[in-house]
């Protein structure tokens, strides 16, 4: 979802990147749009608590931690670009912050206190200090946070201070629960594929190779990927008026 200034050279951009990003979007509101629909009752009530949408969901938060975590390597590695990194950290705190203050005020049942802004915030906090690690180091420590859950949970990390880390015995309600473990993973992941592709020259033969988008679907799709902290804002707001507004209409 982050870009990071998502370039190999300063006028270059992978539009490959920006369209999966997008599609991960169009994908994350399809799901939205399910929950609003379920939440204003047009469905079956816990349709999106069934296992296939909850795949779904958890693909969506797997694609947007995989996609972030290669444009930190494309923007910041091997050199850190400190302003552009702190710029964008700055915007995805922020929104991380309102999506948080905005759901404890609205659903206090089940507010969003660390969700999928808020892990890849984290997550590219810590990919930052492991970027210079070796993809395979990279897959390993991948695959022991993913298993980390399924060992080390405890009491201990109950506590409400300690959610974020993941390895808490009881789960607490929430709309979008995204701890740092298993979820640091795909991240992990991304960088290693990342940095893997990045030193067999695969970017640069993509950028080589693409064109610029030619058409009216490429083109929007192009700009929501361009723009994906924004797009991914305002989707839910929208679609949960749209669903509301037909709920006042209907009933």
């Amino acid at each position: 979802m982050t870009d990071y200034a998502q370039t190999i050279a300063p006028t270059k951009r992978l539009h490959l990147i920006d369209y999966a990003r997008a599609v991960a979007i169009i994908a994350m509101a399809i799901f939205h749009f399910t929950w609003d629909l379920e939440f204003f009752g047009f469905v079956e009530a816990g349709l999106t608590s069934t296992i296939e949408w909850k795949t779904f969901a958890r693909c969506i938060a797997s694609s947007f931690l995989f996609l972030a975590s290669i444009s930190l390597i494309l923007g910041h590695n091997p050199v850190v670009r400190v302003k552009s990194f702190i710029n964008r950290m700055i915007w995805l705190v922020g929104a991380a912050a309102v999506i948080s203050a905005s759901t404890y005020y609205a659903m206090p049942n089940a507010p969003i206190f660390f969700g999928i802004l808020h892990s890849i915030a984290a997550a590219s906090v810590i990919g930052l200090f492991l970027r210079k690690l070796p993809p395979v180091l990279l897959i390993l420590l991948a695959v022991l946070v993913f298993l980390a859950p399924f060992y080390l949970r405890s009491e201990v990390f109950d506590t409400p201070l300690l959610w974020w880390v993941g390895l808490n015995a009881n789960i607490p309600r929430s709309n979008d629960y995204v701890p740092l473990l298993p979820w640091l993973a795909p991240f992990l992941i991304g960088m290693a594929v990342a940095k893997h592709s990045k030193a067999k020259g695969l970017f640069e033969n993509l950028l080589d190779r693409q064109s610029p988008p030619q058409n009216i679907f490429s083109k929007a799709l192009s700009f929501a990927g361009r723009h994906s902290l924004a797009t991914y804002l305002l989707h839910q707001p929208i679609l949960l008026g749209l669903v509301w507004l037909a709920a006042q209409i209907l009933n």
